[in-house]
């Protein structure tokens, strides 16, 4: 049980994070004010290997769910007692097949599994995709449902054949706890997976005429607040708190971040920088034609409006590893600011895991172009930092028009806040000032008001706005080599993956 002298208010909600690095859990009162020493954590990673191949096994996460939750509970003291809701968010899109009794026939699948390349060329030439795009909000790639479902059927018939149901995570958790086999599916789900028609909030027709799939075998739908009761009875004795409390349905992460750093309307802009990155808006009203190169996601009876690269932080850990630097986090910070901006003489192309934003190239690589003998290590990860920065500005020219003159971008994620050199780069290439969020967990946070709003607690998702640090603003003496770097990437990304596509 935390101690505090913090005066925390009823209700309290118990919010959930399952992320692709980790799972977190921790309580939350009725302002969205994480209790203090109520965090859990569990590890977990996807399993990955040289074939593209991103998934972990369903009894992992399960297991890492229900142990931060049991952390949460247990470090909650007499609040447990108080809890009126519980709110989840997970990494999207996940998918699992399971059996005539609901037992998994194999992995999660993720949105980071990139052995369905060739998928997507076969769905291009199937498909309309700029009409796929306008109706999904989605471009046909390896992180969406529809490409996975073909390479599953061609690699994996016999699993395919013997799936009776497809569920996300969060369906994959409410089943075991609640034991039962009717769980809905949120929309916002279902959207993050590249398969919801937003004009009726319905599965794609046209995707699954061409898919091993029928309606038959996907969850209902269902927006807005819904929620599950009633645990069963093996849950009734571990959580006996949650007994009768409403499960909230599971949310995508990034909307859930959104919400919790408090990038809810046309005025802010979440720049979220963990092992992959994204930057994101929340709109009321959906763009009349979405842009190409981003993505539209519904969530929360609102548009998600933005771009992700798979690889963001990863390429700082990757190279951290690869290289065996000796330096600390500080150190090396400060080695890179002794440098001059792009003057190493580089061209990368930081695509570790193919791309996403704004090119959709699944089978893009790493590049590095301009290595020579009097290159240093440190001015290689230079110039992937600075290569990253460059696939966010693609993203914010395509993003800036939706945005409000003043709108606000609130940095948030581990990778950047625990970077001061990264985030100053990042406001130094898009040219606009970055605000970092202070709030110390944002998708839970997130989690916990999409809750209290369902609760009637809060009227909105902004009643309360979040706290921020410090903000970085754009030194414009180094806008003229990072403009000429950016330029030199484009010549770069046109020749080695645009002719591709």
């Amino acid at each position: 049980m935390a101690a505090s002298n913090q005066e925390y208010q009823p209700p309290f909600i118990l919010a959930v994070d399952v992320g692709s690095s980790s799972v977190k859990a921790a309580l939350y009162d009725a302002n969205a004010t994480m209790v203090e020493g109520t965090l859990s954590q569990s590890g977990h990673e996807l399993h990955t290997d040289v074939s593209g191949a991103a998934v972990e096994q369903p009894g992992h996460v399960l297991e890492s769910v229900e142990a931060v939750i049991d952390g949460v509970l247990q470090r909650s003291g007499r609040r447990r007692d108080e809890i009126a809701a519980v709110g989840m968010d997970s990494m999207a899109m996940t998918i699992v097949p399971l059996d005539d009794e609901g037992w998994p026939l194999g992995p999660f699948f993720t949105y980071a599994d990139s052995r369905a390349r060739a998928e997507v060329d076969e769905l291009r030439d199937l498909i309309d995709e700029e009409a796929v795009h306008q109706r999904t909000g989605c471009h046909q790639h390896t992180s969406y449902l529809p490409a996975q479902m073909l390479w599953m059927a061609k690699d994996q018939p016999e699993m395919v054949r013997k799936a009776r149901m497809w569920v996300d995570v969060g369906t994959f958790c409410h089943r075991r706890w609640f034991g039962r086999n009717d769980v809905p599916m949120s929309t916002a789900a279902a959207s993050w997976a590249g398969m919801l028609n937003v004009d009726g909030l319905v599965w794609d027709e046209e995707l699954l005429a061409h898919l091993p799939l029928s309606v038959d075998q996907l969850p209902r739908l269902v927006s807005g607040h819904a929620a599950q009761r009633g645990l069963a009875a093996g849950y009734v004795d571990r959580w006996p708190a949650l007994r009768d409390v409403p499960f909230l349905l599971t949310v995508p992460d990034g909307g859930a971040a959104n919400v919790g750093c408090g990038c809810v309307g046309r005025d802010r802009v979440a720049l979220t920088l963990g092992t992959s990155g994204a930057m994101r808006m929340m709109l009321e009203q959906r763009p009349t034609r979405i842009p190409k190169g981003l993505w539209a996601y519904s969530f929360a009876n609102r548009t998600v409006l933005g771009g992700a690269l798979t690889d963001a932080g990863s390429v700082y850990a990757w190279l951290r590893n690869t290289l065996r630097l000796p330096l600390d986090q500080a150190a090396l910070d400060r080695a890179l600011a002794e440098l001059e901006p792009a003057a190493h003489g580089l061209r990368v192309l930081p695509f570790l895991s193919g791309e996403r934003s704004t090119g959709w190239a699944s089978d893009a690589t790493g590049v590095i172009q301009g290595i020579g003998v009097a290159t240093s290590p440190v001015e290689i990860i230079q110039a992937f930092l600075e290569a990253v920065a460059y696939r966010f500005a693609a993203i914010w020219r395509l993003l800036r028009p939706h945005a409000s003159e003043d709108a606000m971008i609130i940095g948030n994620g581990g990778a950047i806040s625990g970077s001061p050199y990264w985030a100053q780069l990042m406001a130094d290439v898009l040219g606009h000032p970055i605000t970092m969020s202070a709030v110390p967990e944002a998708a839970t946070r997130g989690a916990a008001i999409l809750a209290l709003n369902s609760l009637g607690v809060w009227s909105g998702l902004r009643d309360v706005e979040p706290p921020v640090a410090s903000t970085y603003v754009p030194d414009q003496g180094r806008s003229g080599a990072y403009g000429r770097a950016m330029a030199e990437q484009a010549k770069l990304y046109d020749a080695l993956v645009r002719r591709g596509l």
